[in-house]
């Protein structure tokens, strides 16, 4: 059974960083496209970030390029998005999801991604 568990969140002041941990059983980490998503309060989920563990290949959203950095581990089977210079608008609940298996759909569109965990909440406010 497919199972993500998301940890990390927390409050922390603009310009401040948080490393999300999400733990990942059920699979294998190397065999699948993992991502991270953001749901900010009044918007809608959007992907921020995703790693194919494969080969090392990452995607990031506009909005976070520069200041987020996604990683893995595959001995352990986790996922890391390691957040620096944090702003307001990053506020939300963050999701690691990993891909539906033949699922063509861009790597940071959420249709990819059939598994999903319960979420961690990150809160950027003075």
């Amino acid at each position: 059974q497919v199972r993500l568990v998301e940890s990390g969140g927390g409050l922390v002041q603009p310009g401040g960083s948080l490393r999300l941990s999400c733990a990942a059983s059920g699979f294998t980490l190397d065999h699948f496209l993992v991502g991270w998503f953001r749901q900010g309060p009044g918007h809608e989920r959007q992907g921020i970030s995703s790693i194919r563990s494969s080969d090392g290949t990452t995607y990031y959203a506009n909005s976070v390029k520069g200041r987020f950095t996604i990683s893995r581990d595959t001995a352990k089977n986790m996922v890391y998005l390691q957040m620096n210079k944090l702003r307001p608008e990053d506020t939300g609940l963050y999701y690691c999801a990993r891909e539906t298996p033949g699922m063509n759909a861009d790597p940071l569109d959420e249709v990819r991604f059939g598994s999903w965990g319960q979420g961690t909440q990150v809160s950027v406010s003075s």
